[in-house]
């Protein structure tokens, strides 16, 4: 297992695993591995929130464990259910064998042969590789009852299940949180975490990603691909294209054996970068044309 013991070491880390990342957000997560703080992504869709934590999981060789939100997340939901075939299954055996003990029967099917842990109690069990990282990944799509109960969460590192009784956590996990910002996430639990805005990445840094995780690609095109993805953001698009967007593009075109852009190539592959009809609707005809000369014009202006 590696350690980061400095802001260089982590952003060698997360380069290592391809992520690409600036001094102000190594920073940060330096402070939350050194601290054991909770880390509070939030930003765009598509500017490399989730893939930080893939990178620091496989880059410090830790588990990941991933809690994927979503509207109506409960607290049981995120910790833990009992497999109710399977006790279902036990008391027919049961009964079967005229078993009379309802006491001895009950806590067979309340014990941890039956519980199914879901992400937040698997991330307070004891591992031999180091307390796993465990990704909360769009907290905005949850609720505030399910906010709350995670500001306890975190604030204890245990959780409790009435039948079994309080399980903590030995070593508290490494908690990254993210946000795209559909609606505004409560101070409380942010106060609980260091925060840091994810924005998208400027002309260099993103040339340095799309290296990073496109290395196929050629200099030339790599730099008007992101050229015209940055021109793109200017536009007033209902969903911006992010940094995913820009990697799968490139991607797409070098299995095209594309060498460089041309408004066909554009208006044919609009669909990795945009996944919008109206915003594909807009770049038809000359749009793309006008973009990509304003990209290489920027290009050539560098």
């Amino acid at each position: 297992m590696q350690q980061a013991q400095s802001i260089d070491q982590v952003q060698q880390v997360l380069s290592g695993q391809g992520y690409v990342c600036g001094r102000a957000l190594a920073t940060v997560v330096f402070l939350s591995l050194k601290l054991g703080r909770p880390l509070f992504l939030e930003g765009e869709a598509g500017t490399g929130k989730t893939e930080i934590a893939k990178a620091l999981a496989a880059g410090l060789g830790r588990r990941l464990i991933r809690l994927q939100c979503y509207e109506g997340l409960d607290a049981a939901s995120a910790v833990y259910e009992w497999n109710f075939a399977a006790q279902m299954v036990a008391i027919r055996t049961a009964e079967a064998a005229g078993a009379a003990d309802r006491a001895a029967l009950q806590n067979e099917l309340f014990s941890a042969d039956y519980l199914i842990e879901r992400p937040l109690l698997q991330a307070m069990r004891p591992d031999e590789h180091g307390a796993p990282v465990l990704l909360i990944d769009e907290l905005d799509r949850t609720d505030e009852p399910f906010e709350a109960f995670l500001l306890e969460a975190l604030s204890d590192f245990q959780v409790t299940i009435p039948e079994l009784g309080t399980i903590r956590a030995p070593e508290p996990p490494i908690v990254v949180l993210t946000s795209n910002r559909t609606r505004e996430v409560h101070d409380a639990l942010k106060r609980r975490c260091l925060y840091h805005w994810v924005d998208y990445p400027d002309f260099a840094r993103e040339v340095e990603i799309l290296n990073a995780r496109a290395p196929e690609a050629s200099q030339q095109l790599s730099r008007e691909i992101v050229a015209f993805v940055q021109a793109l953001r200017t536009e007033d698009l209902f969903k911006k294209p992010g940094v995913a967007e820009t990697i799968d593009w490139a991607n797409c075109l070098l299995a095209l054996d594309v060498i460089a852009l041309s408004p066909e190539v554009i208006a044919d592959t609009l669909g990795a970068i945009l996944k919008y009809q109206d915003d594909i609707a807009r770049l038809q005809g000359s749009e793309a044309k006008r973009i990509l000369d304003q990209a290489r014009a920027s290009l050539d202006a560098a």
